[in-house]
């Protein structure tokens, strides 16, 4: 029996792949990345893959990309889409990792769940060439939703897999899926959205903004996701907690490295982190947001908790000072 890997994100493109893969006896292992910019959360994209491989009773196995991986984000060889969505290279580098993981348990492919033209910067014909070629899988990369636009894969033309039996799907409806999906009897599966920030016109604001200052961290990327976020003249962040599911994320964090958590003494208040501070004025602004963002309404300065044993007096912020620093989500 032949072997291929399937690049599993968890979604009906991936899912009925995989499916008609099995239906052409082939032995099918499933990859699944993730990113430190995936939306995933404990009920994500990996769940969801992991829920897929036990139905379908084949290996899965997941692949954790940081450093090289933000690197990457950083400087894409093949430039960004509408944000900072480098997704060409993207899947340039996540093929490439499939590649060695088919040599390495000697399987004959690699196959996905794109769809031509689905996307507008990674699934248009020129680019899922380049993507073929510069990951090495040329020949060997198989797309069966919509083969029959594409010129036959060596899987196909020696016999391992059947061309007749796959499709051709194009465009950017999901009717065609849909119906597929319902023919074959596969039912769970997750609302189509981006599962990746990158395409986040917000998330890439902040993203950039991070970049410029040289944070880059896997860390500091998570951390992004979080709060609301000002930066400094002296180049320090502040990070201010909207919601009590925040300030809990900004606590645990607050745990590890030089970082400094503020919060209001007598008022509810945000949790509002300090990091890359210079000197007792960053101290003193931070201690300004917390206070801004806290039930506090009067006029006179009152006290906010650095740490666990030291306390600043504090005065909010004008709707003007505070507009001076916010980088905006």
């Amino acid at each position: 029996m032949a072997k291929a890997i399937a690049l599993l994100s968890g979604g009906l493109d991936s899912t009925l792949a995989v499916k008609m893969m099995l239906e052409q006896n082939i032995d099918v292992s499933a990859l699944n990345f993730i990113t430190p910019f995936c939306t995933c959360t404990k009920k994500g994209c990996k769940n969801h893959a992991k829920k897929l491989t036990d139905m379908f009773g084949i290996e899965l196995k997941i692949i954790r990309l940081k450093n090289e991986y933000i690197d990457l984000v950083k400087n894409p060889l093949y430039g960004y889409g509408k944000n900072m969505n480098p997704c060409i290279d993207c899947r340039i580098f996540m093929f490439s990792r499939a590649r060695e993981y088919m040599y390495e348990i000697g399987a004959s492919f690699v196959f996905t769940g794109e769809v031509l033209g689905e996307r507008p910067m990674s699934q248009r014909r020129e680019a899922m060439r380049i993507i073929e070629k510069e990951s090495g899988l040329n020949g060997r990369l198989l797309r069966p939703l919509c083969a029959t636009f594409l010129e036959p894969t060596i899987p196909e033309i020696e016999g391992i897999v059947d061309r007749s039996r796959l499709l051709a799907i194009t465009g950017r409806s999901r009717k065609p899926q849909i119906s597929l999906a319902k023919e074959k009897g596969i039912n769970d599966y997750p609302c189509p959205a981006g599962g990746c920030r990158l395409t986040d016109p917000h998330f890439a604001k902040r993203l950039k903004e991070a970049f410029e200052h040289g944070e880059d961290s896997v860390n500091e990327i998570i951390l992004l996701r979080h709060g609301r976020h000002f930066r400094l003249s002296s180049g320090a962040k502040v990070v201010v907690g909207r919601n009590e599911g925040e300030n809990k994320v900004l606590s645990s964090i607050a745990a590890h490295g030089n970082i400094l958590l503020l919060e209001t003494k007598d008022y509810v208040g945000p949790i509002t982190l300090l990091y890359k501070y210079k000197d007792v004025e960053d101290i003193q602004v931070a201690a300004n947001l917390c206070l801004t963002y806290s039930d506090y309404r009067g006029k006179k300065a009152v006290e906010v908790k650095i740490g666990d044993d030291s306390n600043i007096l504090a005065m909010p912020l004008s709707a003007q000072q505070i507009e001076a620093l916010h980088i905006r989500k």
